[in-house]
């Protein structure tokens, strides 16, 4: 396994696909970092010698990967919150925040049902 910024990365992968398992680099990121470092896209990391995987390191060096960057997105999340905004509020609430409806749907930021149990009728 090929260890770039702290992650191994699968040989078995082409070279586009196996960049997308670290944090921050997309497709469209890890094609450029490939042309940046001359490096064949569809060549699998197995065959990647020592020399490309310098280029490769070199130029994912220069975006903001992995540990700063989840630090970073959780900074701008921890600042709305803080502001009181829209988005920090549904952020502290743990409801979605884009607009969607929450009355039927919505389940992954809202966890689990809870059940609520149903007033007994009054006896006469």
């Amino acid at each position: 396994m090929a260890r770039i910024a702290g992650v191994d990365i699968p040989k078995q992968k082409r070279g586009v696909i196996a960049l997308t398992y670290i944090f921050g680099i997309g497709r469209s990121r890890a094609q450029e970092i490939l042309a940046q470092a001359n490096v064949d896209e569809s060549k699998k990391v197995s065959e990647w010698d020592d020399d490309e995987i310098g280029k490769i390191r070199e130029a994912v060096g220069q975006f903001t990967i992995e540990g700063e960057l989840r630090t970073e997105v959780q900074m701008s999340i921890k600042r709305l919150m803080d502001i009181g905004c829209y988005r920090g509020i549904r952020h502290r609430a743990g409801l979605p925040l884009r607009g969607q409806r929450t009355k039927n749907n919505s389940r992954t930021r809202k966890g689990r049902r809870k059940t609520v149990a149903n007033k007994k009728k009054a006896t006469k």
